[in-house]
């Protein structure tokens, strides 16, 4: 009896978050073959978000788009679990019990074909360039070249891709 009220839940949730994922889709410009891979995926904001195709975000990440900004993932991206996504945030060089907090806002743009690592974060006004690696547990400050591998805390330039 345990197991079938388990598997029963389990059921609603998954319901729950595909209904959420459908409002998603009405509400940004989500590509049709753009995937979910997982639960608690939020995107917010009165700003605009678009995908490309074959593209996927990993279980809880977050995605925040400001009125008048916009967050444009390319085709072919791969972009793991819990990465956030911002194109507003408080400007950390600054004294805080100064009220208002000064804010920095700007598009976030990330090519096609890009990877990113689980637990980064994409500051606003970043451009990630077509085919680049972002390390897993990255904080992206700056732009990333194409084809640049990039990781750390700030991120920071690993060596460029060496395919043929």
């Amino acid at each position: 009896m345990k197991k079938l009220f388990f598997r029963v839940f389990e059921r609603l949730l998954l319901a729950h978050q595909q209904r959420i994922y459908t409002q998603f889709r009405q509400k940004y410009d989500i590509d049709k073959d753009f995937r979910f891979n997982g639960k608690d995926i939020l995107m917010y904001g009165e700003g605009t978000i678009v995908t490309g195709a074959d593209s996927y975000v990993g279980e809880y990440s977050t995605w925040q788009a400001a009125k008048g900004y916009k967050i444009v993932i390319g085709q072919g991206c791969m972009i793991s679990h819990n990465v956030r996504c911002y194109t507003q945030s408080a400007i950390p060089d600054y004294d805080f019990s100064i009220k208002p907090i000064p804010e920095k806002y700007g598009d976030v743009i990330i090519g096609d074909y890009v990877w990113i690592g689980a637990n980064a974060f994409i500051n606003p006004g970043i451009r990630i360039g077509n085919n680049s690696v972002i390390g897993a547990n990255s904080v992206v400050t700056k732009d990333v070249a194409e084809n640049a591998i990039v990781g750390g805390v700030p991120a920071r330039l690993i060596r460029y891709k060496q395919y043929k």
